[in-house]
């Protein structure tokens, strides 16, 4: 993305709306597993990150306007930062001091990359990252459950 590029609205609803129809789908994933970061959750934060990257960047500026190429970056490490303490506010310890919510924390965190790669318009990274979270998120439960009979570990189950 030229950060000095000035962005049409159409091309802002393209970012905004890829953002949250991305994290839409990641939190439909975990939507339908019932977990506590679901489909409003993630296709949020998708979108905000999109959106502070949009803004952050300038691009929505009129024409003349010069955007320091620092300032996008600045942008997003502050929204990386942030995500980072949202899910940290997931993971929680249980009184068997079992760790939980570290795959909710970790899924918060990647669609906030989603959104700020929709936001700078990488269409590629996002198809690839979309199609990898899916994969991680449908398909590997299933894995480590095949792992775990095949080498007799009991998965760790929650406690009722």
């Amino acid at each position: 993305m030229d950060p000095n590029e000035v962005v049409g609205w159409k091309e802002v609803i393209l970012r905004l709306g890829a953002a949250t129809l991305v994290g839409a789908l990641v939190g439909l994933n975990r939507e339908l597993r019932g977990k506590p970061a679901g489909l409003r959750t993630i296709a949020l934060v998708a979108l905000g990150s999109a959106l502070f990257t949009l803004a952050g960047s300038g691009t929505v500026l009129d024409a003349g306007h010069s955007v320091n190429p620092d300032a996008v970056s600045r942008v997003i490490q502050g929204i990386v930062t942030g995500i980072g303490f949202l899910g940290a506010g997931v993971i929680i310890r249980d009184v068997r001091q079992h760790v939980r919510g570290l795959t909710t924390a970790a899924t918060i965190w990647l669609s906030s990359g989603l959104g700020i790669a929709c936001g700078v318009g990488a269409w590629k990274p996002v198809l690839v990252a979309t199609v990898l979270t899916m994969v991680v998120l449908a398909l590997l439960p299933r894995v480590e459950d095949l792992l775990h009979r095949h080498f007799s570990v009991p998965p760790e189950k929650p406690p009722n």
